[in-house]
């Protein structure tokens, strides 16, 4: 008797370390996850104070700690002049943090042998062998001139974005010159166009600086968005959807939203001339023309740098996936191994901002930025062109999720705060 009841104890807590390990998401009492309950509620009042200021309509927010969700509200108005409240499962345009979805996927081909990451991306895609240089370039005229690269773009470079690569419609003037000329375009906001045609048109073009010299925010995640195409055979919707979203139980994240779920869209929002928030027009010039509801068109250009749309809580979902070390639910999606790639240093001594690096695919906190923020050393995180913001620290087991729909917003000092509001209700 004594035996089985040993058995018995050692499989329940065989099961309690498990589940201890690895985290799945459950709306939980502050307290629980070591959180103070009245703290947490500066965060409304932050929100709401950004909202009677009318500098924003409303945001969405969401935090875990350990898989324990101690916040997740909307506050305020998808629609104000509708008088719509913001719904917290509203689905809103992730833009950038695809980015950190396409890296995944291609850490996952890179797990099955598909390539190498020092391989040169022209072994797969070979438009992009020999590539140049911008040398001098012609304001007038949009003329230029180049020299050849000193060696060719590896996927490592891709992912760091240190391969020269800038960015169209929001890249520098003269990136946005020469990609609006040779018909380049950004990846989102647009009504048709297929992923591979923007890509082979890129590759044609020259870099904006040596490969592995410098960071340079750009459409290499696009890039490797069609890399994922060539090594799987299937489109980058059809693989996220096989690979990622059907095992995490992300049900609400697409590049175009079905028609039963498109009246979920949130608003998009800008500001007028006093920087007040307004409703966006259906159609806006960002150096192009970026349609407002994009995610409700028949679209069939898959962008892996901005493309996707999600809700707060499956992106959180992948958010703790990350932070499980490549497993959510008991679906393993990378090693451990692959997601410590990820998120340390691989920009050696290049800085992004003060003091941040950059991982594979991810702004990685270090030591010396530490004393400027409150997240922890090796926090990873990035966000997207709409205002929204996530990050995940694996020191203090948290993943925080901000969203606003707002571009452009001049008031984005609120997701700092944000941050600031989370940790300050730390009682552990």
């Amino acid at each position: 008797m004594r035996k089985i009841f040993l058995v018995a104890a050692f499989a329940v807590s065989l099961q309690t370390f498990a589940q201890t390990k690895h985290p799945v998401l459950t709306a939980s009492a502050p307290e629980k996850a070591g959180f103070s309950p009245e703290r947490l509620q500066r965060i409304d009042k932050l929100i709401q104070q950004y909202i009677d200021s009318n500098w924003i309509a409303g945001a969405i927010a969401l935090v875990a700690r350990d898989g324990n969700i101690v916040y997740h509200k909307a506050v305020g108005y998808d629609d104000k002049p509708a008088n719509k409240p913001l719904q917290k499962d509203a689905i809103w345009r992730i833009a950038s943090q695809t980015k950190a979805i396409t890296s995944v996927a291609i850490m996952m081909l890179y797990e099955e042998g598909k390539f190498l990451l020092d391989d040169p991306i022209s072994k797969y895609i070979p438009a992009f062998r020999k590539p140049v240089v911008l040398d001098k370039f012609n304001k007038a005229d949009t003329t230029y001139t180049t020299v050849p690269a000193k060696r060719e773009i590896t996927i490592r470079d891709l992912l760091t974005h240190t391969s020269g690569i800038s960015y169209a419609q929001i890249g520098t003037e003269t990136a946005n010159a020469i990609y609006y000329k040779a018909g380049v375009v950004g990846g989102i906001g647009l009504k048709g166009g297929l992923l591979k045609d923007n890509i082979i048109k890129l590759a044609s073009l020259p870099l904006m600086h040596q490969p592995g010299e410098k960071f340079t925010y750009g459409l290499n995640t696009d890039v490797l968005g069609y890399l994922v195409e060539v090594a799987s055979g299937m489109s980058l919707d059809a693989y996220f959807r096989k690979n990622i979203f059907e095992p995490l139980g992300m049900k609400d994240t697409y590049f175009y939203i079905p028609k039963e779920k498109q009246n979920r869209l949130a608003m998009l929002h800008s500001e007028d001339a006093g920087k007040h928030v307004i409703n966006t027009p259906e159609s806006i010039n960002v150096n192009g023309t970026l349609y407002r509801d994009y995610p409700n068109l028949p679209g069939t250009f898959y962008s892996g740098g901005g493309g996707l749309v999600s809700t707060a809580y499956d992106y959180a979902v992948f958010m703790q996936m990350l932070l499980n070390e490549g497993e959510y639910n008991g679906k393993r999606l990378l090693s451990r191994k692959s997601v410590r790639l990820m998120t340390v240093n691989q920009v050696g001594e290049i800085n992004i901002g003060r003091a941040a690096k950059f991982g594979l695919g991810f702004q990685i906190a270090t030591e010396a930025d530490e004393p400027r923020s409150t997240v922890s050393t090796g926090t990873f995180s990035w966000g997207g062109m709409f205002a929204s913001s996530y990050w995940i620290d694996p020191q203090e087991k948290i993943i925080g999720q901000f969203v606003l729909q707002h571009y452009p917003n001049s008031h984005g000092e609120i997701a700092e705060k944000f941050k600031v509001a989370v940790y300050q209700a730390l009682r552990d």
